[in-house]
Order: C-alpha cells, then structure tokens, then sequence
C-alpha cells in the first residue's frame, strides 16, 4: 500500500485543487493589472513544494471519524497548506531567511526584482512589504476555501470553532516565539527553560501542523467527544515530536534534503530545546563560545560546526531524540485508545512514521 500521502491519490489531488485555486484568484485580481502575477507567484510557487502533512491530518482525521472521501473533503484538507504558506510567507520576513523550500524567500524574490527594475525607494522594505500581503492573501483563502470547499454546511459549522482557534492561537504561538527570542536565558534553570521551549513548539507549529487539522477533520466528520479527546492527545504528541524533529534538522539537515542553509537555526539564535540541552551540560569554554557565537547571522561554517560539535558532545542532541521517541510512543498509545476506522488509524499511525523519522 502507498503510504498515506498518496493513498487516494491525496497528495496529487491537493496540487490539482490549488493549481486551480490559483488560476480563481488571479482571475480576481486580473481588474488591478498584471503586476499581482508577482504576489500570486510570491504564494503559488511556495505552494508547489512540501510533504502536504496537513492536508493529510485533515483528510485522515475525516476519513477516522467514519466520513467518505470526496472532492469536497479533498479541497477543504488543501485550505490548511495554504494556511502553512501564510506561516511560512511571515516566518521568513520575522527570521530574515534568505531561502525555502531550495527557493529565494518570498521577500528576497521581490526584493531582487525592485533591484532588477531599478525601482524607487528601499528594495528590502518593498520586499518585506509585498510577502506581509502574500501572507495576509494566504489568510483570506485559508477561509475562503474552507467554506467554499462542497462539504456539508453542518459540517463546515461543526469544526469551524477549531478552524478559528487553530488561526488565533498560530498567531499567538508567532508572538511567544518572538517574546522568547526577545528575552533572556541567564540565570533561568534547564528545566524551565526546556518547558518555555516546548510552551512556543506548541503553539508555533505542534497544534497547526498536527492537532488542530486533525480535530478539524474529524469533528468535520462528527467524531464522538471520546475519539476527540484521544485525537487531541495523538496530535499534540507528535506535533511536538516533529517539531523537535525540525529543529534537529534546522542545525544539522543537509541543505539539499531541507531546502535551507544548514545551521540557519544557529544564526538566528533560536531558543530550542536542543540548544537548552546543549547549555545544560556545556563546559565554562563552551558557554562562553556559545556567548560569543549564538544567534550571530555572519557565522561560517567553521563556527557553525563547533555549536554542532558542543550539541553532539554534550548529548543535546540524544537527549532531543530521547523526547521525540517518547512523543511518537505517547502518540502511538492515544492513537491505539481512539474510536477510529481501521483504515484511518493504519493511516494515522504511518503519519507518525512519516512525520518525524524524516530528513527534509
């Protein structure tokens, strides 16, 4: 059997659904001229790319709870992929990334063709302003095709309660991320600081990657309190878990599997676990590098290898393996107690897999 991003041909379908979404909004917006060709491309081309994970927990959790497949369900599962691009579009201007996805940034893109076009005024700024729209229009059709999507209007109404907190608390989880990055760790204990890094994993990415297009889907399809319940549990487990993933990989992936430079993480100075862990036990010299070093954006490579090398020996990066082996575990057992169709539990349980024995 496929695995469960292609079974039905799900991940096709999705491509199909927003190859056609985009081709809608460039007709609505074709009245203001052929300059919104670069903010819908800004959009569509990000697009294109991914592992389509949630729109998979969307249609998994639908097909769960006992609901049919349909091209409805199909188009409102692709409604959360264009609400990772408003994430991703907004992310990448608060982190001042340079690529995604092995492509220039949405701001970059745009940045460079205000140079190129020799236009007036600051080129970053323009770029920085044209992904902000990007994203908002990403905001807009998140909404706007979940409620055009054919499924029921019951259904619609039933999990647009979790579609609203999902939206709410992603950007919440943005704001607690830059409150974490504002901050300081001096003084404050391993603990804490591991729990203040799970609080932002949790509401930054864990809910909108996993839990909450999960729960949707299936109270979309009218899942009893009892599977909701175990559901919840399942998705928080492993969002966590493939975020701890991500973050593993956003100091040590291969650029050419995460589409990234390798270390970006690094040179932003993100405040991961890994990095709590890595504090925890690091020796008076590495501290005092990790100082100097952390969260500088002009690091090389060579500097970038000795944080990797203090995540390594200090064992930050198995005690990281350690927490997500035992999300995955914890997830397995929520998903094993859940009133759920045969097919989707097999296909939630390969989710779980996918989601973060990953290398991209």
């Amino acid at each position: 059997m496929p695995e469960p991003l292609d079974v039905e041909e799900l991940r096709a379908r999705v491509q199909r659904t927003l190859d056609l979404e985009r081709d809608t909004q460039q007709a609505v917006l074709a009245p203001l001229g052929t300059d919104m060709d670069h903010l819908v491309s800004s959009v569509f081309d990000l697009l294109r790319g991914g592992k389509r994970l949630r729109a998979a927990f969307f249609y998994w959790g639908y097909r769960a709870a006992g609901g049919e497949d349909s091209d409805a369900l199909v188009r409102a599962a692709s409604s959360m992929e264009v609400f990772q691009a408003a994430a991703l579009l907004h992310d990448d201007v608060m982190d001042r990334s340079e690529t995604r996805r092995g492509m220039p940034t949405a701001h970059r893109r745009l940045a460079q063709l205000h140079g190129e076009r020799d236009w007036a005024g600051d080129g970053d700024r323009f770029g920085d302003a044209g992904a902000i729209l990007a994203g908002d229009l990403c905001l807009n059709w998140t909404d706007e095709i979940y409620s055009t999507s054919g499924l029921p209007e019951e259904e619609l109404r039933r999990g647009r309660r979790i579609f609203d907190t999902m939206r709410t608390q992603l950007m919440g989880g943005q704001f607690l991320d830059v409150l974490e990055a504002a901050g300081s760790w001096a003084g404050v204990p391993t603990c804490e600081r591991v729990e203040r890094a799970l609080r932002v994993i949790a509401f930054k990415s864990a809910k909108y990657t996993v839990e909450h297009p999960l729960l949707i889907g299936a109270t979309c399809a009218g899942a009893d309190e009892s599977a909701l319940r175990h559901l919840s549990d399942y998705g928080l487990a492993l969002g966590e878990a493939f975020q701890l993933r991500d973050d593993l990989l956003g100091v040590f992936g291969d650029p050419a599997r995460t589409g990234k430079p390798a270390g970006d993480d690094l040179r932003e100075g993100k405040r991961t676990v890994l990095i709590a862990y890595a504090l925890d036990r690091a020796t008076p010299a590495e501290l005092e590098h990790f100082r100097r070093t952390f969260g500088r954006p002009d690091l090389d490579e060579g500097q970038v290898e000795v944080l990797r090398e203090i995540c390594e020996r200090t064992g930050a990066v198995d005690r990281t393996e350690d927490l997500i082996d035992a999300r995955v575990r914890a997830a397995g057992r929520h998903l094993a107690d859940a009133d759920l169709s045969d097919l989707g539990r097999t296909m939630l349980s390969d989710l779980a897999r996918i989601s973060t024995a990953r290398t991209s």
